[in-house]
């Protein structure tokens, strides 16, 4: 091979090692400034609350609860809340997002995406993914709700096989 030839493989093997350098911590912090991670990280608290909300409400089947069972609601939605809301701590979760950003993303890919989420286009998806996201999520829970009666058949269904296979 002449020296050319090396010199070319080389910098061949440099480019592609530039390019695959590990995000850093602080382009990644950066990033979830920009893309209001903390913010997304609220909201979802919220969400989780309301889903609760919607569960004692099915759960009570458009019966109204007593005093005592609507106090011991609040308490069970109380608690449920307070362990969300510790666990889903910025601070407890912000760690983890930089570590799994870190190992998924290069740094060019972290650069790439803040460019693009300072844009308005960038900006418009920051504040309006977390709506679309409740949109998506109600939409799921519909079609859970409509495929509960086919799933509890399947599951009779399996239990008489079940029952069959025995004999």
């Amino acid at each position: 091979m002449t020296p050319l030839k090396y010199l070319f493989l080389a910098l061949l093997l440099v480019s592609a090692t530039a390019s695959a350098t590990p995000a850093s911590e602080e382009s990644v912090k950066q990033l979830m400034v920009v893309t209001q991670s903390q913010k997304l990280l609220d909201g979802m608290q919220k969400q989780i609350d309301a889903l609760m909300t919607n569960a004692v409400r099915q759960g009570l089947q458009g019966k109204t609860p007593s005093l005592k069972q609507q106090q011991a609601i609040e308490k069970f939605k109380n608690s449920i809340a307070a362990v969300v809301k510790e666990q889903l701590s910025w601070e407890k979760q912000e760690p983890m997002y930089v570590r799994l950003y870190r190992q998924t993303f290069t740094e060019e890919e972290i650069t790439g995406m803040l460019a693009f989420y300072k844009t308005p286009a960038g900006q418009a998806v920051i504040n309006k993914m977390p709506a679309l996201m409740l949109q998506t999520l109600a939409e799921i829970q519909k079609q859970t709700v409509e495929m509960a009666p086919k799933m509890e058949r399947i599951k009779q269904q399996f239990y008489a096989d079940m029952a069959a296979a025995k004999e």
